[in-house]
């Protein structure tokens, strides 16, 4: 929360060269709609001292590791080989299948910024979960997925996040992806290293060549700018309330226990008041006792910003719809299972979508997470 009504807050008692890598696959032309990071070398902020690792393997470790690469709380993001018996194996090595490791990514993250369970629900949608013995263009062992849990809450985490994908039916085939017990790590060569930065012709010809791209445009909703467009600052003058422009626009905070989503306990998703884009699920809320609508996850946390804010004489994370450029509230670490994370949300930068209108206003697409 933020600005003039923070300290309504109650006391909670803890305030390929194209073909070098991953495959051959045909050059073709760049269509795709995934929206990556902004090329910059500016380091990235640290809010907390604490981190922690997610190890994932998802077929071309180019292909993984960018999607994680920007995102608030993760502090790097490094392509690799893991899972194998072989001590430092090279690239020429684990790609021609003479290793038992696979092609991996490992992410260090701030779990005082973005959960485990986030990293997890993005990690699907990278890849082709039921692709057994590869991944897309790429055959062999040493592109097959996994994930490699590295303490038991992980497994845990990995585990229901599994069954419920495969329980809501978006595949025809059933998950694939093993969980694994995380056992080593080793970083791949430099030049594979940040690949979609390096060599952005060659990385999306590679996408496209290999049938990435299309299917998971295929299985998954467009989170785009495209398709949820924030108005100007004149016409949400015109269209919001005093109270939601002021919040989103201007970072206030409304009264706690005096807003319209505190109590609402209905089934249905939150979307962002301005540009309409789904931001969380009514099966991650629960009562956290703060007087403000909580939730232990977003349903994308590839469309929040989550800035370092030091006003008030306190350091804090701040939450934004990336989409609609608007204040959203805080997200504090005192939160329940599985993330240990409380969104803590003004009901005035948001609109409740109830389950029985999700298709008809074009949310359809998000039921599985509500169910």
């Amino acid at each position: 929360m933020n600005k003039s009504f923070q300290l309504q807050l109650p006391v909670f008692g803890l305030f390929l060269a194209l073909f070098m890598a991953c495959g051959n696959s045909p050059a073709v032309k760049n269509e795709t709609n995934e929206s990556l990071p902004a090329e910059t070398e500016e380091e990235v902020a640290v809010f907390s001292a604490k981190s922690e690792l997610a190890t994932f393997a998802g077929g071309c470790f180019w292909c993984v590791e960018a999607p994680f690469e920007g995102l608030d709380g993760v502090i790097s993001v490094v392509s690799g080989y893991s899972g194998g018996k072989e001590k430092n194996p090279t690239y020429g090595e684990v790609s021609s299948g003479k290793t038992s490791h696979r092609e991996s990514v490992q992410i260090t993250f701030d779990p005082e910024v973005i959960s485990y369970a986030e990293l997890v629900d993005i990690f699907w949608q990278t890849y082709d979960p039921t692709d057994v013995g590869g991944s897309f263009y790429d055959r062999g062992s040493q592109y097959e997925s996994a994930i490699f849990y590295h303490d038991a809450e992980q497994k845990k985490v990995a585990e229901a996040s599994k069954e419920r994908l495969d329980k809501s039916g978006r595949f025809k085939k059933p998950i694939a992806t093993p969980i694994i017990k995380y056992t080593n790590f080793y970083a791949a060569e430099d030049y594979h290293q940040d690949y979609y930065k390096k060599n952005p012709k060659e990385y999306y010809a590679y996408r496209n060549g290999s049938g990435r791209d299309a299917f998971i445009k295929a299985h998954w909703p467009e989170l785009s700018e495209k398709k949820y467009t924030a108005p100007s600052k004149a016409e949400l003058k015109k269209t919001l309330t005093a109270l939601q422009y002021e919040v989103t626009m201007e970072d206030e905070t409304e009264y706690a226990f005096q807003n319209e989503y505190n109590g609402n306990k209905e089934e249905g998703i939150y979307v962002c008041i301005v540009s309409g884009a789904p931001l969380f699920s009514s099966k991650d809320k629960y009562e956290s006792g703060s007087g403000w609508p909580s939730f232990t996850k977003p349903i994308d946390a590839r469309i929040i910003d989550k800035p370092i804010d030091r006003t008030l004489g306190m350091t804090r994370v701040e939450v934004r719809s990336k989409l609609g450029g608007s204040h959203l509230g805080h997200v504090f670490y005192d939160g329940p299972e599985p993330t240990g994370l409380r969104y803590c949300m003004n009901s005035a930068a948001m609109k409740f979508i109830p389950k029985s209108e999700m298709e008809a206003q074009g949310y359809g697409e998000f039921l599985w997470l509500v169910d």
